[in-house]
């Protein structure tokens, strides 16, 4: 791999994995092939430059979002996964802000909590087959520095500072529900 990629944003289809960015504003995008072991490969770059990103995909579409640096503090880049090459600008995020947690269905890409600079509670989505600018979801019960996420087609729950769980359903807008906690 080229850089130092912790904090990068990751993302995938079935058949590649995308690492986008990386620490010490990294622009770079690496991919490696889940069939065959090996080092990655060089993608292509991002837009601008980017800490502390993140990323969703809906297993066609890569989405580079946010990160630390002040140009990419707000920016949305896409790339389609299948095929290699440069990132073109998606839209913008109406929270900009690192860590921030994503999750995804097939249709809809989700934003959840981060730091803007502070711990934020608010859901953002995008529409994957569409570009622009995230729409307002709802809110997280919590702010949430870090709200990593997790879902399938239907329903994504988003942990973050303490070990509170809440869940959204993805099609529907609207705030979150207390799903449980964590162990630990």
């Amino acid at each position: 791999a080229i850089g130092n990629y912790i904090w990068t944003g990751c993302c995938s289809s079935h058949v590649r994995g995308l690492l986008m960015n990386g620490y010490n504003n990294q622009n770079q995008i690496q991919f490696l092939t889940f069939s065959s072991k090996g080092d990655t490969q060089d993608f292509g770059d991002t837009t601008q430059s980017r800490h502390q990103g993140t990323a969703v995909s809906n297993k066609i579409r890569g989405i580079a979002v946010g990160g630390t640096h002040p140009s990419a503090y707000d920016i949305l880049d896409y790339v389609t996964i299948a095929q290699t090459g440069n990132a073109v600008d998606f839209g913008n995020l109406a929270a900009a802000g690192t860590f921030h947690g994503t999750s995804a269905s097939p249709t809809r890409g989700i934003i959840a909590g981060g730091s803007v600079p502070s711990a934020t509670n608010t859901i953002q989505f995008i529409t994957f087959m569409t570009t622009g600018n995230t729409q307002d979801f709802g809110d997280l019960i919590t702010a949430k520095s870090g709200a990593r996420g997790a879902s399938n087609a239907t329903r994504a729950v988003h942990r973050g500072d303490g070990n509170t769980l809440e869940f959204i359903t993805i099609a529907t807008t609207g705030n979150a529900i207390d799903f449980g906690d964590m162990t630990a």
